[in-house]
């Protein structure tokens, strides 16, 4: 099965053509034609990297009415960085669409220049918890006739504490709209949503629960003290001098002094973390895609996304 052979409209398909996207991924596969003609809710058991923002993501542009300027689509996600994300794939499959207006908000940016956007009119909002509740206490996000709620990184989202937030929000929707739950896993909190908010929602599994992704190369060390794990860090960054990846640590604290470690001897790393502010964390993430730093060391708020 190609991308031509799902039945997106001709404006999407040119942009996957752009895109250089021919075949479908496998949750692409199962849930883009189910979307496309059903209303039923989703719940997707899908690990990141699978595909599962065009899974969602083509069915909504595809679906949505751009001669209305409501909001009609709202994305959850747990992180700024997971929403810019989203948003700038949505944008990309969408660019052939010029009347679809899609708005990210998030926490840490100018509320006012969001409020702005949401004023003209957007028909898809992707957006974190807290800052879209923000805006619907504030009036000025109205989701009352929405079509479609997104829950991407529901486990996630709920692992950092917006369990009360989302309830918040779901309970200030429709009940007829159509909701789309994806998660890496199905912890009792995320089956307590599908419970309380769900419409006998469809199941759709494309990986076993805590697999590893296929098509990367999995090693592991076995470091006999914790006093010796920075040295075997420091023995794989020797033994692979161009080195370009993430280290993810358990505490913020952790990963500022493996950071500052690996500074002082001498390699070229930074560090990631939940202390940084917005901008800061915009200029450590530039450089890292530029590989102007070889390694980010880094807390989960870089996993996902």
């Amino acid at each position: 099965m190609n991308f031509s052979d799902i039945g997106l409209n001709e404006s999407i398909q040119k942009s996957l053509v752009d895109l250089d996207f021919i075949n479908p991924t496998p949750i692409q596969k199962k849930a883009i034609p189910f979307l496309l003609d059903s209303k039923q809710d989703l719940i997707s058991l899908a690990q990141t990297g699978t595909g599962k923002t065009a899974a969602f993501g083509l069915p909504i542009i595809h679906n949505c009415n751009t001669k209305k300027k409501d909001t009609q689509s709202v994305i959850l996600c747990p992180t700024r960085e997971l929403c810019l994300q989203i948003t700038k794939d949505l944008k990309l499959f969408s660019k052939h669409i010029k009347e679809l207006r899609i708005t990210p908000i998030y926490g840490g940016s100018d509320i006012r220049k969001q409020m702005r956007e949401l004023k003209i009119g957007s028909q898809i909002v992707v957006g974190t918890p807290g800052r879209v509740l923000d805006l619907l206490n504030k009036k000025k996000l109205e989701l009352k006739n929405i079509d479609v709620l997104v829950l991407d990184e529901a486990d996630e989202m709920l692992n950092m504490g917006f369990k009360e937030d989302i309830d918040l929000i779901l309970e200030g929707t429709n009940d007829s709209k159509q909701i789309l739950l994806f998660s890496a896993t199905m912890p009792k909190e995320v089956l307590k949503i599908s419970k309380n908010y769900m419409n006998k929602p469809k199941k759709i599994q494309v990986d076993s629960n805590n697999e590893g992704a296929k098509d990367i190369e999995h090693n592991y060390y076995l470091v006999s003290s914790i006093k010796d794990k920075y040295q075997a860090l420091r023995r794989i960054c020797d033994i692979n001098p161009h080195i370009y990846g993430i280290v993810f640590c358990r505490t913020r604290r952790e990963s500022k002094d493996i950071s500052a470690k690996l500074l002082q001897d001498g390699y070229n790393a930074d560090s990631l973390n939940g202390d940084l502010s917005q901008p800061q964390r915009d200029q450590v993430m530039g450089r890292f895609r530029k590989k102007q730093i070889q390694l980010l060391i880094a807390t989960d708020v870089a996993a996902r996304g």
